[in-house]
């Protein structure tokens, strides 16, 4: 008979790519908008704003960012985010990367830690989802208090990472 080590351990497992939330990500690079890639003009600006169709934004997480190297006013990505917050699920000012530590930290912070108390917990690596690092990290600070360890892999190949004193 064989026997499950790894299913009798008690080792709780969690897969960051579980709480990935579905939706299309956007990169809103205001750089096409500005007057010879350098400045904001503001009438032309609030010209976009007025014609731009935003309903195309529909459900969708929304990154706003400058690519190029041009003073851009806080009140011009206010603006954007005006516009797009009725229509946006999530709207950002940075880059993807950021936007996913953003949606990640939102559904992290809404885990029920008590749940690993004194457990024993790998978090799952490698996966087919951009799981940014900032989101292990995130998970990590989450446990580190209630936890009884924290690995990093898979149930059958982890790296230890923390071991509650006894």
């Amino acid at each position: 008979m064989i026997v499950n080590k790894v299913a009798q351990s008690g080792i709780i497992t969690i897969d960051l790519e579980d709480f990935y939330l579905l939706g299309e990500r956007v990169l809103f690079d205001i750089k096409a908008l500005l007057f010879q890639g350098l400045i904001l003009r503001e009438k032309d600006f609030r010209e976009f704003i007025k014609n731009e169709d935003w309903s195309k934004f529909q459900d969708k997480y929304v990154a706003l960012t400058c690519s190029a190297d041009a003073i851009v006013p806080t009140w011009a990505y206010m603006l954007l985010a005006t516009q797009l917050q009725p229509f946006a699920k999530k709207v950002v000012f940075g880059n993807l990367e950021l936007l996913e530590t953003v949606l990640y930290n939102e559904v992290l912070g809404k885990l029920n830690i008590d749940d690993y108390k004194d457990a024993r917990v790998v978090v799952k690596g490698c996966g087919n989802l951009p799981v940014p690092k900032a989101a292990y990290i995130e998970i990590t600070n989450l446990l580190r208090p209630v936890a009884k360890s924290i690995m990093y892999g898979e149930a059958c190949s982890t790296v230890p990472l923390y071991k509650q004193p006894k």
